[in-house]
């Protein structure tokens, strides 16, 4: 291990409990944190007045009672997020541990958070975007991988996270897509990874509280279930192919691609299909509903039960030690 990241992010292993919308939630941010872990989640999870900032505070609590682990705020970036501004405004209200930043530029929030001491770690699928946030000053790099849940990358772990360690010798790399296990774990970490980004593994955790049917649906697919979609958010994004995906598809069709290109529609429009695939998403999650999209990346094929989140870490760090020591 490297321990830099778990110094600069004040943890005692490294890994990171992914953000995962409509899915990580209070009680598995409090869970992170008493394993040692770092526990984030999108700050769209909390869209109501007041929400954010009293979870904050209920987080900061857990925090100071147990120094060895702690959470992170997940902001969208773009300007189609109409709260992206009033979320990243309560975040530094309460001095939030570190950020993770997606999909735009995140200049505003690494001013933000540099202005009290905290980190800001920013999600790249490629080259041009790390180049992009090192230039802003970025202080890692969460290297979202072929696999992933939710908005994955092109390239390969085996690829992506070797190429930052070489370009950016200097940033942490947390790699993230299709990790599950202890010795999944181990091999990012011979790439050159400082840490791990795991998200599908904790959806079938006991703290989870999205329906049984989800839970059950990331015990019963395989790998090859998971399917990328650009009908749901406007960006590439992995989800389980059940018949509901089936129905809504998987390419944009050729008018849905030339309005989100346009400089006139791109903003509204993205607004419209986000909005939209939301709505579809707070649906699925809930239980007894035929909306059954889900996200989940390909680690599904290693999830066999749902365990509390400490247990799951726990295991975690068991197989990544034997893992190590069987190589040594």
């Amino acid at each position: 291990m490297n321990p830099s990241i778990t110094q600069s992010l004040g943890i005692r292993y490294p890994v990171i409990m992914a953000p995962m919308f409509l899915v990580s939630n209070e009680p598995m941010m409090k869970a992170a944190i008493r394993s040692g872990i770092a526990g984030t989640f999108p700050s769209l999870n909390y869209r109501k007045e007041g929400e954010l900032p009293a979870l904050l505070e209920r987080l900061n609590e857990t925090k100071a009672q147990h120094p060895h682990g702690t959470y992170g705020v997940n902001l969208i970036v773009q300007k189609t997020n109409p709260l992206y501004k009033k979320h990243l405004d309560a975040c530094v209200a309460a001095k939030v541990p570190f950020y993770i930043t997606s999909l735009g530029n995140p200049r505003d929030v690494i001013d933000a958070a540099h202005s009290y001491g905290a980190k800001v770690i920013c999600d790249i699928t490629n080259l041009a975007h790390a180049e992009k946030a090192a230039q802003n000053g970025a202080d890692g790099f969460i290297a979202v991988c072929a696999g992933a849940g939710g908005h994955a990358g092109p390239y390969p772990m085996h690829i992506l996270v070797p190429a930052l360690r070489n370009a950016f010798p200097e940033i942490p790399v947390i790699a993230a897509g299709g990790i599950a296990t202890g010795r999944q774990m181990a091999s990012a970490m011979v790439l050159g990874s400082d840490a791990v980004s795991i998200g599908t593994r904790f959806i079938a955790s006991a703290e989870a509280t999205v329906s049984e049917e989800y839970k059950q649906a990331i015990l019963e697919h395989g790998m090859e279930d998971i399917v990328l979609t650009e009908r749901l958010s406007g960006t590439p994004c992995n989800i389980i192919n059940t018949p509901a995906a089936q129905k809504m598809g998987y390419k944009q069709t050729g008018w849905e691609k030339w309005l989100g290109r346009n400089p006139r529609t791109r903003k509204y429009f993205k607004m419209m299909v986000q909005l939209k695939g939301m709505k579809l998403l707070e649906k699925a999650v809930k239980p007894n509903n035929y909306h059954q999209l889900w996200s989940a990346g390909q680690s599904v094929e290693m999830v066999n039960d749902i365990s509390s989140v400490e247990e799951i870490v726990e295991r975690l760090m068991e197989e990544y030690n034997e893992t190590i020591q069987a190589f040594r």
